[in-house]
């Protein structure tokens, strides 16, 4: 070998033994390749049979929900339903609407409830889903819990109505009881004209007594009745004036009524007759306590009228200040025990609450009332208050002494 091929040879031989090194680099990498791609491919199809048995099992704990569960798309139809909704609404539901499922069905709705054709309750859940892509519906059996509910509020009803019951036996037996004295003493014909007119007025007295108790116990079982509409706080006023009126010239006594202008603007929900009949009813509480002022005020508290009634009679002491709104509940000998049961449900039925207040003289009611915009009353500049509660609470005043 001459001295020019000799280099040549050297150089082919490190470039036979750099590639020899290539590809012992490259078949090394590519059996780590392999191996990775074996781990790659073991760990897939764990994570695919890990997924399989999750969605079976999610598959298997819908089929045996005791719930229904739907699926509705953004146009209201159902898309998925689990075995329970097909049982509940009969046959296949998907690509059905559902608002359609629930007519034919003849189910209807009630809130948040669904009453179906077979009698069955159902409360409904419903959560959106992202992206407008509809919403889940989870449906609830709740049959039986308003089965139970419905029995005991019967149950408390046979117990309200019970002691309702004995409580008013025992109110009409006294008055009775000495209507019947009084009427088996005018058959005595020795009598004179002057006794008998006195047990003629006496029997009269017990016979009105029982009228009063029996109203009374009418308008609390009718308490929680009220006629859609709205009135003006004038009405009101104007109803407790002429309910009143009668009771307070026979007592002596006067009524003042003070009404901010503003409240003129607004209306009360309900029946103006019940609310006049129960503050007439606070009037007379009043009266037969010994009172002879009575005032009503008015004011507003966050879209709440506030009503007050204040006397200046003996008062109510503090430990019957949570029972006199109790029914057959009374601190007088003759007094039914119902009246305030009656303003009490008469309140709350028109959605307001009643309380007694601290006074320092007399009893002092605030009752507390929503209200409802209405066109603005014309008010008299000169005494500040709306024209007919001014002209009420004068005329008032003016006979009640």
């Amino acid at each position: 070998m001459n001295q020019a091929e000799q280099p040549n040879a050297q150089t082919l031989a490190d470039a036979f033994l750099a590639f020899n090194r290539m590809s012992a680099a490259l078949e090394s990498s590519y059996r780590d390749l392999e191996q990775r791609a074996a781990a790659l491919a073991e760990e897939l199809a764990a994570t695919r049979s890990e997924r399989l048995a999750l969605a079976d099992r999610l598959e298997t704990l819908l089929a045996t929900l005791p719930g229904a569960v739907l699926h509705i798309d953004g146009d209201g139809r159902i898309r998925e339903a689990n075995a329970a909704a097909r049982v509940w609404f009969g046959g296949e539901l998907t690509g059905q609407v559902w608002q359609r499922v629930l007519s034919v069905r003849g189910a209807r709705l009630r809130g948040n409830e669904l009453a179906l054709a077979d009698g069955r309750r159902v409360s409904m859940a419903r959560r959106d889903l992202a992206q407008g892509d509809g919403c889940i519906l989870l449906l609830t059996d709740v049959t039986e819990q308003r089965q139970l509910e419905e029995a005991l509020e019967r149950q408390q009803r046979l117990s309200a109505i019970g002691e309702m019951a004995a409580g008013l036996a025992h109110q009409i037996r006294t008055p009775l009881s000495a209507a019947l004295l009084y009427a088996g003493q005018l058959g005595h014909a020795r009598l004179d004209a002057a006794r008998q007119a006195r047990f003629r007025n006496k029997l009269v007295e017990r016979l009105r007594h029982l009228e009063r108790l029996v109203n009374d116990m009418l308008a609390f079982a009718r308490g929680g009745e009220v006629a859609q509409g709205g009135f003006a706080l004038q009405d009101l006023v104007a109803t407790l004036a002429a309910r009143s009126e009668a009771a307070l010239a026979a007592a002596g006594a006067c009524l003042r009524c003070r009404l901010p202008d503003a409240l003129a603007e607004f209306v009360l929900p309900g029946s103006v007759d019940m609310l006049g009949a129960a503050l007439a009813n606070l009037v007379e509480n009043a009266l037969q306590a010994g009172a002879d002022a009575i005032e009503v005020t008015a004011g507003d508290d966050a879209g709440f009228l506030i009503l007050e009634v204040a006397d200046n009679g003996p008062g109510i002491a503090e430990a019957d200040r949570e029972r006199v709104f109790e029914p057959f509940y009374t601190t007088r000998s003759e007094g039914t025990g119902l009246g305030l049961a009656v303003v009490r449900n008469t309140v709350e039925a028109h959605g307001g609450r009643i309380r007694v207040r601290p006074a320092e003289t007399g009893a002092r009611f605030e009752i507390r009332l929503p209200r409802a915009a209405a066109e603005p009353l014309p008010t008299d500049s000169t005494t500040g208050m709306a024209p007919l509660a001014a002209h009420t609470a004068g005329r008032l005043s003016q006979g009640a002494r």
